[in-house]
C-alpha cells in the first residue's frame, strides 16, 4: 500500500517560516516528479512549487524567493521550506508525487496539511 504522509503545517505569524514534509512509503522505487499545491477557501487548488523529472525546481511567481522545494531521494521525502509567510499563503497544502513502482508510474496525493498565517 503506497501512501503519502504530510507533516509540518500549523499556525504562524506573518513573516514567519514553516517547513512542510511529504514522505512516500510502500512498494516504490523512487520519486519521478512532485508538486506542492495549495487550496484556499473558495479558491481552486493551485500549483505552488515542484520538482520536474529532470530535477529542476519550479515555482509560481507569488512564492519565488520565499519558498524552496527539495527532496531527499534516499528517504523518498520532499520538502517545502516556506519563509516570509503572509496571510495570503493561508491554505491547505497538498503534495502530489509521480512515483516509480513495480507496476509502473503511479500518482498519489497527500492528505493535505493546514497552513495558517496570522497578520
Amino acid at each position: 500500500q503506497v501512501q503519502l504522509v504530510q507533516s509540518g503545517g500549523g499556525l504562524v505569524q506573518a513573516g514567519g517560516s514553516l517547513r512542510l514534509s511529504c514522505a512516500a512509503s510502500g512498494n516504490i522505487f523512487g520519486i519521478n516528479a512532485m508538486g506542492w499545491y495549495r487550496q484556499a477557501p473558495g479558491k481552486q487548488r493551485e500549483l505552488v512549487a515542484g520538482i520536474s523529472r529532470t530535477g529542476r525546481p519550479v515555482y509560481v511567481d507569488s512564492v519565488k524567493g520565499r519558498f524552496a522545494v527539495s527532496k531527499d531521494s534516499a528517504k523518498n521525502t520532499a520538502y517545502l521550506q516556506m519563509n516570509s509567510l503572509t496571510p495570503e499563503d493561508t491554505a491547505v497544502y497538498y503534495c502530489n508525487m509521480d512515483l516509480s513502482s513495480p507496476v509502473g508510474e503511479v500518482a498519489y496525493w497527500g492528505p493535505g496539511t493546514q497552513v495558517t498565517v496570522s497578520s
